[in-house]
């Protein structure tokens, strides 16, 4: 005899899950269910540091390549200094508490053939970086141990370190071209675990076209004065999670991006900390969207820019469904910048848009609160709850819906087109 669905005969914790998930589905952030990580159970090599101070990336190089999937190769306590490495497809590379992996400061290491790394030019991407995951399908970096990119450095052959030449680049209107620290292409299923990243001469941890990507209790520590020295961007990326993660640096502390290269979506941000850099950033590139963003229980302790999304009509597009939740900024010049015209001047019908964007128990101190929606076609459209600041702090606001909910918004909103 069939039976009829009776919902009084389950469980009450059946309606707990089924609200969390629903809530989930609110707030959609990374879809997977991502827990803690775990270092790798078996290790296919573990190398000791060589007593000279001779390169070790060939026999470093080797033993990647030799490496089955699934397994790792271990770094013990000691210094280890390489050119740029080619990670396989599955390997970890584990590197110990007390162990360095220190990257080369020769430019023709990391030349891709032109001539040009390590000099000033366009379109300023003359160097490979000094770990690579392409095309890979699981494994990653983990440890206790430090990757230092010693951008701090004067180049082999070089008064000049790799910071100071992306700083003279700017100051001549012209492109650096340095390496990245460590790049994913085509990657998915990576994790990144405690490992520390330190001096970068450019971006620490970039991605492109990537899915399912994990940072877990990373350290990243580089000065406030390096420039371009983003922590982490995800790009065209999917289903990422960052998590227990400390971010200090020169440029955006994290930068979403979906510029031409493709959308990211599905990203979640859980109990970061950020200390020196331009905040938590999504754009500037938003030209093929960004949507699905959870950012929770981050502090921004002393960054210039707090909240941020940044874009502009040459490269502007949608960015949806974006929710800030348990904020703490203190010490920043704009706590919140979402701002549409991030070059001024730039030109171009790449209209940025800024939709469901929202604001629940977000605390920080004085500074401006910027909401400068395109035009009023294109206006911001936000939600605030639980929204408080010191009474000093300034709203700037054009072009932008304010919605305020629950526990309301303090001070008062001035300016924008409100909803209650």
């Amino acid at each position: 005899m069939k039976l009829a669905f009776n919902p009084t005969i389950l469980p009450p914790i059946f309606f707990i899950l089924l609200g969390i998930l629903l809530i989930a589905n609110v707030c959609a952030a990374d879809r997977r269910f991502v827990l803690e990580p775990e270092f790798p159970k078996k290790i296919c090599a573990t190398l000791l540091p060589l007593k000279d101070e001779g390169s070790d990336r060939q026999r470093i190089q080797a033993a990647i390549a030799h490496c089955p999937s699934g397994e790792a190769v271990r770094l013990t306590a000691g210094r280890f200094l390489s050119g740029p490495l080619l990670m396989r497809s599955g390997v970890y590379l584990w590197i110990d508490k007390r162990a360095v992996l220190a990257a080369s400061t020769d430019p023709h290491d990391y030349d891709r053939g032109q001539g040009t790394c390590g000099t000033l030019g366009t379109p300023g991407n003359g160097c490979r970086p000094f770990i690579t995951f392409n095309g890979n399908d699981g494994g990653g970096i983990v440890g206790d141990g430090v990757i230092d990119g010693q951008g701090g450095q004067p180049m082999t052959g070089s008064r000049e370190s790799w910071w100071q030449l992306a700083r003279r680049a700017q100051k001549e209107h012209s492109q650096q071209n340095v390496p990245r620290l460590i790049q994913l292409e085509q990657a998915k299923n990576l994790i990144f675990y405690r490992i520390r990243l330190v001096n970068s001469p450019n971006f620490h941890l970039a991605m492109n076209h990537v899915e399912g990507i994990t940072v877990w209790g990373v350290t990243i520590d580089t000065p406030a004065t390096a420039r371009n020295t983003d922590g982490i961007d995800p790009g065209a990326a999917t289903d990422v999670t960052i998590a227990h993660t400390t971010i200090s640096t020169g440029d955006d502390n994290v930068a979403i991006k979906g510029g031409s290269s493709g959308g990211s979506h599905f990203i979640s941000l859980i109990d970061n900390h950020f200390y020196a850099g331009h905040g938590m950033s999504i754009g500037s590139e938003t030209s093929s969207g960004v949507s699905d963003v959870l950012v929770r229980g981050l502090t921004l302790d002393g960054t210039t820019s707090g909240l941020r999304i940044k874009s502009d009509a040459s490269r502007g597009g949608l960015v949806k469904n974006v929710a800030f939740q348990d904020v703490i900024l203190r010490n920043n010049r704009w706590p919140i910048n979402f701002d549409t015209r991030y070059d001024p001047e730039a030109k171009g019908d790449l209209i940025p848009e800024y939709q469901n964007i929202t604001l629940t128990h977000v605390s920080g101190g004085t500074g401006n609160l910027v909401m400068r929606g395109y035009d009023a076609a294109h206006p911001i459209g936000i939600t605030l709850n639980g929204v408080r600041f010191d009474k000093s702090a300034r709203w700037e606001i054009e072009n932008t819906r304010v919605k305020v909910v629950g526990k309301g918004v303090f001070p008062e909103v001035t300016g924008g087109m409100k909803i209650q």
